[in-house]
C-alpha cells in the first residue's frame, strides 16, 4: 500500500496488507529480474559517469543461491508433491478397499448370526422329535404292560387247565364265561387298534426324528462354513486396515518431506531475493550519480528535476508501510512500525516538497495534484500512476518518480528497497506534472 493508512484504521487493514504481502512475496523475483532489466536498458544510454557505474555493476558476483539452485528446489518440490498425490491416491484406494471388506465381513457376520439362529432351531426340532419318538414309545409299552396284565389275571381266574370247565363252573356259569369271553375279544380288538397307532405314531416319529438330524448335521455344517467366512472376512479386513494404516503412515513422511523441500525451496528464493535486492540496491546507488546528472542535464533547474534528485537520493532506502514525511524517511504504521524508510506516496510527497510542491500522503489527491501529462511527453519529476482497473482512477494502487528514459524512482512494496525501475507495466494508468 502506498497510501498512508490512520492509526485509528489500522488493524482493518492489517488483514488486507497480510493477503497482500502473501501474494507480493511469490512475485519478488520476477520483478527483481524486470527491475535489474529496466534499469541495464535504462542506463546503456546515459553519460560516461552512469557507464562507469553500469561497468562496476557487471563486475558484481552472481547473487548466492543461483537461479539453478532455486529451480532445483523447485523442482524437487514437485516431485515430492507429485509423490505425495501418487499417496493420497493410494490411501484413497486402499480406504475404498478396506470399505469393500469391511462390507463384506459385516455379510459374512450376518450370515453367521443367520445361520447360528437356524441350528438352534434346528437343534430345537431335533429334540421335538426325540421327544415324540419317546412319548411313542412309552405309550406303546403301557399297552403291552397293560395287555399282559388283562390276559394273566383272565387265565388264572376265568380258564385254568381246562376251558370247558371255566364254561361249567366259572363265575356267574355259562353266561358269565360269554361275557368275560366278549371283553376279551374287545381289548384284543383294542389292543391291535392302540399297537397299530403306537407303530403309525413311532414311525412317523421316526421319520421327523431322521428329518430333524439330517437337518440338524446339514446346519451344522453351514454353521461352520458359516464361521470360516466370517474368519476369513474379518482377517482380510484386518489386513487393508494394516494396508491403509502403512499407507498413512508413507503418506504423512512424503509430506513432512514435502514441506521440508518446501521450506527449503522458500528460504532459497527468500535468500536469491534478498541478494538480487542487494545488488540491485547497489547497482542503483552506483546509478544515481549518473541517472541524476542524466536529469540535470535534460531539464536544468526545473522543479521536477529537483524532485527527481531529491527521490534518486534515497537509493537503497526501506520500504515502510506510511513511511516518509516532507523532512525525509519516517517510522511507518502497522507492518511498517519498526522500517524507518518510505512508502511510494510517502516518497513522492518528500521529494515535490524539496521542489517547492507541497502534496497530501495519498496517490488519491496525488493524481489530481496537477494536469495529466501524455506518456510521450514525461519529462523528470513528473508522477507516474498505476492501477488495478486502468479505466477506474479510484483503484489506483502506486506511484512513482519518472527520471527519463522510461525509468522511475519508486518505493515498490515491503520488503524491498527504493530502487529505478522501468515505468513500462501492464498497470500504468497515466501521469501527472504536480503544480501545487
Amino acid at each position: 500500500m502506498c497510501t498512508p493508512i490512520p492509526r485509528r484504521r489500522a488493524t482493518a487493514y492489517a488483514a488486507v496488507y497480510a493477503a497482500v504481502t502473501a501474494t507480493a512475496s511469490r512475485d519478488v523475483a520476477v520483478r527483481l529480474v524486470a527491475v535489474s532489466t529496466g534499469i541495464a536498458v535504462g542506463l546503456t544510454a546515459v553519460p560516461t559517469s552512469a557507464q562507469a557505474a553500469v561497468t562496476v555493476g557487471r563486475a558484481v558476483h552472481k547473487p548466492s543461491p543461483s537461479a539453478d539452485d532455486v529451480a532445483k528446489s523447485k523442482n524437487d518440490v514437485r516431485k515430492k508433491a507429485e509423490a505425495v498425490g501418487r499417496a493420497k491416491a493410494q490411501l484413497a484406494q486402499a480406504d475404498g478397499e478396506q470399505e469393500r471388506f469391511a462390507i463384506a465381513a459385516e455379510a459374512a457376520v450376518e450370515r453367521y448370526n443367520g445361520e447360528q439362529v437356524k441350528l438352534e432351531r434346528s437343534q430345537q426340532a431335533f429334540q421335538a422329535a426325540q421327544r415324540r419318538v419317546a412319548d411313542a414309545q412309552q405309550r406303546y409299552d403301557e399297552t403291552q404292560r397293560q395287555l399282559a396284565s388283562f390276559a394273566a389275571d383272565a387265565y388264572r381266574q376265568n380258564t385254568g387247565v381246562n376251558p370247558w370247565a371255566a364254561v361249567i363252573a366259572g363265575e356267574g356259569g355259562p353266561q358269565g364265561f360269554m361275557d368275560r369271553a366278549g371283553m376279551v375279544e374287545v381289548l384284543a380288538r383294542r389292543r391291535t387298534e392302540v399297537i397299530k397307532q403306537v407303530e403309525a405314531s413311532r414311525i412317523v416319529a421316526n421319520v421327523f426324528r431322521r428329518q430333524a438330524a439330517q437337518a440338524y448335521r446339514d446346519q451344522q455344517t453351514a454353521t461352520r462354513q458359516a464361521v470360516d467366512a466370517k474368519t476369513a472376512a474379518q482377517k482380510i479386513l484386518e489386513q487393508q486396515k494394516a494396508v491403509v494404516a502403512r499407507i498413512g503412515e508413507q503418506k504423512k513422511v512424503l509430506e513432512q518431506s514435502l514441506g521440508t523441500a518446501r521450506a527449503r525451496a522458500a528460504d532459497l528464493a527468500r535468500q536469491r531475493a534478498a541478494a538480487l535486492e542487494a545488488a540491485e540496491a547497489a547497482r542503483a546507488r552506483r546509478a544515481a550519480s549518473g541517472a541524476g546528472a542524466e536529469v540535470g542535464a535534460s531539464v536544468g533547474s526545473g522543479t521536477g528535476a529537483v524532485a527527481a534528485r531529491a527521490a534518486l537520493k534515497w537509493l537503497g532506502t526501506p520500504y515502510s508501510w506510511g513511511g516518509g514525511t516532507a523532512g525525509g524517511p519516517s517510522y511507518g504504521i502497522e507492518q511498517g512500525s519498526g522500517i524507518h524508510g518510505f512508502d511510494c506516496s510517502g516518497l513522492a510527497l518528500y521529494a515535490w516538497n524539496k521542489a517547492g510542491v507541497r502534496l497530501d500522503h495519498w496517490t488519491g489527491t496525488q493524481w489530481t495534484s496537477g494536469p495529466h501529462v501524455p506518456l510521450g511527453r514525461l519529462r523528470p519529476g513528473d508522477l507516474v500512476f498505476f492501477a488495478k482497473d486502468k479505466s477506474d482512477p479510484d483503484t489506483i494502487h502506486h506511484v512513482g518518480i519518472f527520471i527519463g528514459r522510461g525509468r522511475m524512482v519508486e518505493a515498490p512494496y515491503t520488503g524491498a528497497s527504493v530502487r529505478v525501475s522501468s515505468i513500462y507495466r501492464g498497470d500504468l494508468i497515466g501521469a501527472t506534472r504536480p503544480s501545487g
